[in-house]
């Protein structure tokens, strides 16, 4: 099993969990250069909220978009997002990536900007 096939398979044993919960999620994707975050409902056909680093917005007040500042900075904007469409609580999916560096960032950085999971 290569390192994708090993990701997706993390993935999917999480997201498994996700729907049974019945709650909305915080979905992440991460490249080498951008981060993406999601705020998707529970049944999975809606997106409530998105904040990435490809977004001119964000991607403005940063120097980098690839490091863990960035993320950071994802993080709070998707908080920020999130609740100001009444959302406050989401189950955390971070995508079969591990939970350490730009995932880390992102989720501790969405937590001190109100967001629950």
């Amino acid at each position: 099993m290569d390192k994708k096939q090993s990701r997706m398979k993390r993935a999917l044993k999480l997201r498994c969990k996700i729907k049974k919960l019945s709650a909305t999620r915080l979905s992440i994707h991460k490249t080498s250069q951008h981060i993406y975050a999601q705020v998707i409902s529970a049944d999975g056909a809606t997106t409530l909220a998105s904040a990435s680093t490809t977004q001119a917005d964000i991607k403005a007040a940063l120097k980098n978009t690839g490091n863990i500042s960035a993320a950071a900075e994802v993080g709070k904007f998707i908080a920020q997002r999130a609740i100001a469409a009444g959302i406050s609580e989401v189950a955390f999916d971070r995508s079969g990536f591990k939970y350490h560096g730009r995932v880390k960032a992102l989720a501790d950085a969405a937590r001190e900007a109100g967001l629950k999971f």
